[in-house]
């Protein structure tokens, strides 16, 4: 399950701030392109939040709409006046945070918690724990954590690695063992200061976790989330998942947010960068038009995109061939193999790849002489 948390942690990105119009259009599009359910904001922080809350409450959304709250009772009044049927009550769980927010008292940790689920109980909302920090807390004492939530109606549990230190090999362990008490489902919320969030949170999924936090194109805090579309494109093609991508979709949520946050993402940032489906060398374009399947993992059209072969240093004479066949001509095997030399040589003098007439206007000059 994906739970898409671009509207509260992508948000909470540096320098990043949506307003009402950019959040609605987010939460549609998210919901369109494959969110399961989303996590839109932070009650607690005022009215106006809580006014952009409801607004996506009233779009009747057909998935669970969440909001993320410190597990204190003004947090979640500010979340039930919202009309929210679903909450996160964040905890600190590591050493250092539990004494940077409480002291070092776990008891009064406890006690907080207890109170909080307590009425989350009684009004019958979906309460998830959020393990704040979790990957440098002990595991004993997050198991301690997830009993004590099962006893008092809690329904989820949220692995933090909040400070992305984890290896998908740690994940797998830490999340085997806790999933293995069958206490609750488990959620992955992965952090991308060492490059790993992505690959961190599908390992958890892998060993038993049934939800991820995401974020469209990895936005958040620091480095960033686990991305929501490379967590989609997983779960749909390397689990095998019988998801349907809105191509479409997809793709505009991906702009509205690059948009929004004023974020540029890399021109080869796995499934959406706009060079993945560009094919240069002249090896893997002779295979790409032999078959399709030859050099790409899935083909563009699944996420709004199209294939290209550009004409630069590293075209051979089957781009070149390509081409030219595509403008009406069967160039000749001599001047083909003129032709890729000179074609290598203006690109790496200009710094630049011939565009077609280009390309056409060359080939026409050497067939002339």
């Amino acid at each position: 399950m994906i739970n898409d948390t671009t509207l509260r942690d992508g948000e909470q990105a540096p320098y990043v701030a949506f307003n009402t119009k950019e959040k609605i259009a987010i939460a549609q599009a998210l919901y369109l392109a494959g969110a399961d359910e989303l996590e839109v904001g932070i009650p607690a922080m005022g009215a106006k939040e809580q006014a952009d809350i409801k607004e996506i409450l009233a779009l009747d959304l057909p998935l669970r709409i969440m909001s993320w709250n410190r597990a204190s009772m003004s947090d979640l009044e500010a979340s039930l006046s919202c009309g929210l049927k679903a909450v996160d009550l964040s905890i600190p769980l590591s050493d250092i945070l539990i004494e940077a927010k409480f002291g070092g008292d776990k008891k009064r940790l406890f006690k907080n918690l207890e109170e909080v689920l307590h009425v989350s109980h009684q009004e019958g909302i979906f309460t998830c724990i959020g393990g704040e920090d979790s990957s440098r807390a002990d595991v004993g004492f997050l198991k301690e954590v997830m009993e004590f939530g099962k006893s008092l109606g809690a329904s989820r549990f949220r692995y933090c690695d909040t400070v992305g230190i984890m290896r998908p090999h740690q994940i797998f362990e830490h999340i085997s063992y806790l999933s293995s008490f069958n206490l609750l489902e488990i959620e992955m919320h992965t952090h991308n200061d060492f490059g790993m969030a992505t690959a961190n949170a599908i390992s958890g999924l892998e060993a038993g976790a049934k939800s991820v936090n995401t974020t469209v194109i990895g936005l958040g805090e620091r480095a960033g989330n686990a991305s929501f579309e490379q967590v989609l494109m997983s779960l749909t093609h390397l689990f095998k998942e019988k998801r349907t991508i809105n191509a479409h979709a997809l793709k505009r949520v991906v702009s509205l947010v690059e948009k929004a946050s004023k974020q540029s993402i890399s021109s080869t940032m796995p499934i959406v960068g706009k060079n993945i489906f560009s094919h240069e060398s002249g090896i893997h374009v002779n295979g790409m038009i032999k078959n399709e399947k030859a050099y790409e993992a899935f083909p563009p059209h699944c996420v709004g995109m199209q294939r290209s072969y550009p004409i630069g240093k590293h075209s051979g004479s089957s781009t070149l061939r390509f081409h030219l066949r595509a403008m009406g001509y069967e160039p000749e095997n001599e001047v083909i193999n003129r032709l890729v030399p000179q074609v290598r040589e203006i690109v790496t003098q200009r710094k630049k790849v011939l565009n077609k007439r280009e390309l056409e206007r060359l080939y026409k000059t050497l067939r002339a002489g």
